[in-house]
This record gives structure tokens, C-alpha cells and sequence, in this order.
């Protein structure tokens, strides 16, 4: 009995500090007071904007944070600074020795005058290594190391039993090959195109598991911005559309066994088909993830727009069960992106096997 209640209360202390965690966008903006000394009204949807979108800053715990290097080509060339200014100056203004600068909505401009109209002014190219591209560099330099050590381990071992890493990543390194691209791509085919599918299953879900995480260096939201797999998408048009073969274009362009006139009809259908493929890779990648990353911090903004320890003790294991599908979800869109790559290469480098 003693030990049961102790793994009980082992498990309760769990909860509670994962709910923390979860909860620590949450609870900044809930804690912030206005200095008049009146309390700021909690806002759920400028919580979840918060922490979905992209920023120039890491969020650590209370007013600690991390940041970033902003980086700007501007009319007077290039200009690095540290983006810590924004945040900590009233009027989010920085002024270096090649301009002043503003932010607005986590985005530059030129503070000209017209920085209280900021949406309307010019702005800077901004090269800066925001959270999302810090998340992206911290994925890459993970994959680097693990599958280093996993080649190497391949060099040293040989045919022996796997250890380490090795012995983790190698059956999904099978797996993504015997069951994703064997049998979508081809068995003469599929080694051409396995190197870039292996990556790309790995990187999706690399990113997909950083974001999880609900504390630095973790809780970007990359998989979740469009341009991230806006450019995922499109390097798989174009691996697909330069590797199809005559065959391929011969189905979109010009049917075999179909009236001449309705190839007319058909082949613009087909054409932006080819591009609708690819628009579903990135809207359904996109959606899923950031989906998902509103539905926990919607549970977790109850908490304090009730205020009521009751309604937290309810909503923490919804929390809980909704982590949990996250990392189930993070696999699955790995795969499926994976999986509808590796199809429209097969469809695009399958032999013609009319006669």
C-alpha cells in the first residue's frame, strides 16, 4: 500500500511539472502586469499566436530569454545586431551606426519617421536567424551526428549485431526502405532517390519532435510555418517532374486511348494536377502540426482563463493524452510526406507498360 501511494504521488509530482512546462507561454503573459499596477486581461489567442509564430528571441522562463543575431541587408549594407533591443525598448526601435530600425509583429522595417505606421514602411532583407531557422540548425546538427556515428559504426562493425544508435535508427532506416520506397519507387529505381527520402523522413520528424518540446532549446514551431514546407514541397515537384520519363509526360499531355479532343480538355487538368500534388504535401503537413500545437495550448489557456485549480487537475490529463497523440502525430507526417514523395516518384519513373 505505502509503495502505491508513493508511486502515486511520484506520478502526481509528474503531472504537475509537465503541466508547467506546457503551460510557460501561458503563464508569462498571465504573470505580466502593466506598470500602472493593474493586472493585464489574458488574452488564449495572443498566447497561442505567440508561440506558433516565429520570433527573434527564445523564450526561457519569466522575463529570461535568449536573443537572436538579426541580420539586415540594408540601403547601407549589411548590419548585424543582437535582437534583444526590440523587446526590452518601448517602442520596439533599435538604432545601429547604419539606421534605426523597428519591429512590428516580428517583423523589420526602417524606423524613418513612419515606424508608428510600420506595416506601411520599407523594409530591410532580412537574413536574421530567427527561432525557426535556430530549430532548423540544431536538426541538422543532430542528423549530422547521428547518422555520422551510424555510418561509422557501419565501417567499424560490419555485418555484427548493431549497438547504440546503430541499433535504434537501423531497423527505421529498413523499414522507411523496404516498406516506403521499395515499393513505391521500384526495386530497379529506388536506390537513386532513397538518399533524399531517408532525409527527409528523418528531418520532418526531427523537427516534429524539437517542437515538442516544451522548453529551450525546443517549442519552435517549424514544421508548422509555411514556408518551411512550402520549400519541402517544392524540392519534390521539381526531383519528380525532372525525373519522369517520356512516359510520364506522354500521360499528361497526350493521353494514349483517349479521343483527341478531350486531350485537349484533359492535359491542363493533368498539368495542374502535378502542382496540386505538391500544394497538398504542404498545406497537409502544415496544418497537422500547427493543429496540433493549438489544440494542447488551447487546454493549457483554460487553466488560467478560469482560474481554478480544478478545471487545471481536469484539463492536465487531456494535456497529457494529447502529448502523447503529438508524438505519434510527429511519425506519422514524417511518413506520409515520405510515403506520397516516394509514390509520385514512382509514378513519374514507372516504365510505360501500354502496348
Amino acid at each position: 500500500m505505502t509503495t502505491l501511494l508513493e508511486k502515486g504521488r511520484n506520478a502526481l509530482r509528474i503531472l504537475a511539472v509537465i503541466t508547467i512546462f506546457i503551460a510557460a507561454p501561458a503563464l508569462q503573459v498571465q504573470a505580466s502586469e502593466s506598470k500602472s499596477g493593474e493586472e493585464e486581461k489574458f488574452s488564449p489567442s495572443e498566447m497561442i499566436m505567440h508561440h506558433i509564430k516565429d520570433t527573434h528571441e527564445f523564450h526561457i522562463w519569466g522575463d529570461l530569454a535568449m536573443p537572436l543575431p538579426v541580420i539586415l541587408w540594408t540601403e547601407h549594407g549589411l548590419d548585424v545586431f543582437m535582437s534583444g533591443g526590440f523587446y526590452h525598448n518601448k517602442d520596439n526601435k533599435v538604432t545601429t551606426s547604419k539606421g534605426s530600425y523597428v519591429m512590428h509583429h516580428e517583423k523589420i522595417y526602417y524606423a524613418d519617421g513612419a515606424h508608428t505606421q510600420a506595416e506601411h514602411a520599407a523594409k530591410p532583407l532580412d537574413f536574421s536567424i530567427t527561432r525557426n531557422v535556430f530549430s532548423m540548425f540544431l536538426s541538422f546538427a543532430l542528423l549530422s551526428f547521428v547518422f555520422i556515428k551510424v555510418a561509422g559504426a557501419y565501417k567499424t562493425r560490419g555485418q555484427a549485431a548493431p549497438k547504440g544508435l546503430q541499433s535504434f535508427f537501423e531497423p527505421i532506416i529498413i523499414y522507411v526502405r523496404d516498406e516506403i520506397v521499395k515499393p513505391n519507387v521500384g526495386e530497379k529505381k529506388y536506390a537513386t532517390y532513397l538518399p533524399y527520402l531517408l532525409t527527409l523522413f528523418f528531418f520532418i520528424w526531427i523537427n516534429n519532435l524539437i517542437g515538442l518540446v516544451p522548453f529551450f532549446p525546443g517549442g519552435s514551431n517549424l514544421s508548422g510555418n509555411i514556408a518551411f514546407t512550402f520549400t519541402l514541397s517544392l524540392l519534390t515537384y521539381l526531383i519528380v517532374q525532372f525525373s519522369a520519363n517520356k512516359a510520364y509526360w506522354q500521360h499528361i499531355f497526350w493521353m494514349p486511348g483517349v479521343p483527341i479532343p478531350v486531350r485537349f480538355i484533359l492535359a491542363p487538368i493533368e498539368l495542374l494536377g502535378t502542382v496540386s500534388k505538391a500544394f497538398a504535401l504542404m498545406i497537409r503537413l502544415f496544418a497537422n502540426i500547427t493543429g496540433g500545437h493549438i489544440v494542447v495550448l488551447s487546454l493549457a489557456s483554460m487553466v488560467f482563463l478560469f482560474k481554478s485549480y480544478v478545471v487545471g487537475g481536469v484539463v492536465t490529463p487531456f494535456i497529457l493524452f494529447i502529448m502523447v497523440l503529438e508524438l505519434m502525430v510527429a511519425a506519422i507526417q514524417a511518413y506520409v510526406f515520405t510515403l506520397l514523395t516516394s509514390l509520385f516518384i514512382g509514378m513519374a519513373v514507372a516504365d510505360d507498360d501500354h502496348h
